[in-house]
């Protein structure tokens, strides 16, 4: 009876200290590629500073091309804002502004036009309704434009960071756990 019991118990040990390692694994791998893929981008970004924007206009346009590609015709907002002391356009995120310098805004489906110019006033009725918001700008003296929302900010890398660190912590605990019992074990048997 008591060696089936050893067996079961080195089993049983055995897989936890596989959960572990496995869990260490995943960890570390994850860790390496947000370490490659989103640190760069956040050590990348100038829009560093948080200012105070005041809404000066805003204007619907009709677009027909996205990243130099043709598309069917989709409409966008164009945003004029104050902030830091000068006149700027306001982008909604840093790939806004890479994908058309155009637009203050580019709706999220441009297969229907009815549902993109929705979504479109939407944006713009809400922006009429704030007036007055926190935006992100850049250090630069001659830099015109700022951002609505920091795509690769501190809270998303830290939302990104939240998980392998759960995983680490665990298979750590679990390894950790795993080792402490059979030490015990040990010390008993000798008694």
């Amino acid at each position: 009876m008591g060696k089936k019991l050893v067996m079961a118990q080195k089993r049983g040990e055995t897989r936890a200290l596989c959960l572990g390692v496995a869990m260490v694994v995943c960890a570390v791998i994850a860790y390496y590629i947000l370490g490659t893929t989103m640190l760069p981008l956040y050590q990348k970004s100038v829009w560093t500073q948080k200012s105070m924007c005041h809404l000066i206009e805003t204007n619907i346009r009709e677009q027909q091309e996205l990243e130099g590609k043709k598309v069917p015709q989709y409409p966008c907002l164009w945003v004029n804002v104050s902030a830091v002391g000068r006149w700027a356009v306001l982008y909604h995120t840093e790939d806004t502004r890479d994908q058309n310098q155009q637009c203050s805004y580019i709706p999220g489906s441009l297969e229907n036009y009815q549902e993109a110019r929705a979504d479109v006033e939407k944006v713009r009725a809400t922006l009429h309704k704030k007036q007055i918001f926190y935006c992100f700008s850049t250090s630069r003296e001659n830099e015109t434009s700022v951002l609505y929302q920091r795509l690769y900010g501190p809270r998303t890398l830290l939302f990104f960071l939240v998980w392998p660190t759960f995983l680490l912590t665990g298979g750590l605990l679990i390894i950790a756990m795993v080792k402490i019992n059979q030490c015990l074990s040990i010390l008993a048997a000798q008694k």
